[in-house]
């Protein structure tokens, strides 16, 4: 025989739910190869990576940029403010779809609020024309 869930037992997983359906699963401008990538595997091609702008690496949790020709710079592609995997890559700014967030291409500050803590750097390495997380 089955009881019936409390009141409390359905709030706490209806909560739970909706804070895992809310944040971080948006795959605008995101790579959906689903292929994950470890330290020193290929990442993407140099001609990937736009100049003045970037692409976000979901699986991966990472998003990769090229503010000047030839500069390319990655941070961590999870929002400061509540987790969420950013979106997308335009306009010199890397883009929050949660709360409208957005982050600088070149250093990861804060552009936009209402996070307040800029994008980690992450390592990568370009070699020729491949990039690849250190």
């Amino acid at each position: 025989m089955t009881l019936p869930a409390s009141r409390r037992t359905v709030l706490l997983a209806t909560g739970a739910a909706a804070l895992a359906v809310g944040c971080g699963d948006q795959d605008a401008g995101g790579d959906s190869s689903g292929a994950s990538v470890s330290a020193g595997q290929e990442l993407a091609r140099t001609a990937d990576i736009p100049v003045g702008g970037g692409k976000v690496f979901k699986d991966e949790k990472v998003v990769v940029t090229q503010p000047a020709q030839g500069d390319f710079k990655a941070f961590s592609a999870v929002c400061t403010h509540q987790g969420c995997i950013v979106a997308t890559v335009a306009d010199g700014t890397i883009n929050c779809a949660c709360h409208r967030s957005s982050f600088g291409i070149a250093d990861g500050a804060v552009t936009g609020g209402p996070a307040t803590e800029p994008l980690p750097a992450q390592k990568i390495t370009v070699k020729g024309d491949a990039i690849t997380l250190a």
